[in-house]
């Protein structure tokens, strides 16, 4: 993506994040229709990688839409584990017994 990010776009994304409770996951695809951008899960993925810059958010809580955590992220597991997100294998949390209905 070669368009510069917004910082308006960039705190809607993180607030839409913020929003998901302990124990809940979220997609970045419904991450992306909550801020009325519905065929952007990509650009949530994005602002999401550079979230720190911004404070901290509860990203660990956004997978993709099978469940599957992000690659390389061996805490996002863990930090999953800890709130009680329950997983189907290794890399999967069971998204139909956690996702936010948000």
């Amino acid at each position: 993506m070669s368009e510069r990010l917004e910082e308006g776009l960039i705190y809607e994304v993180l607030s839409a994040v913020e929003e998901i409770p302990e124990g809940k996951v979220a997609t970045y695809g419904q991450i992306a229709r909550l801020i009325g951008r519905e065929k952007n899960a990509r650009l949530v993925g994005r602002v999401l990688s550079m979230a720190e810059r911004y404070g901290e958010y509860p990203c660990h809580r956004v997978v993709n839409h099978a469940g599957r955590t992000a690659p390389g992220w061996r805490e996002q597991r863990e930090l999953l584990l800890m709130e009680g997100v329950p997983f189907k294998d290794h890399d999967h949390v069971d998204i139909k017994r956690c996702r936010w209905e948000g």
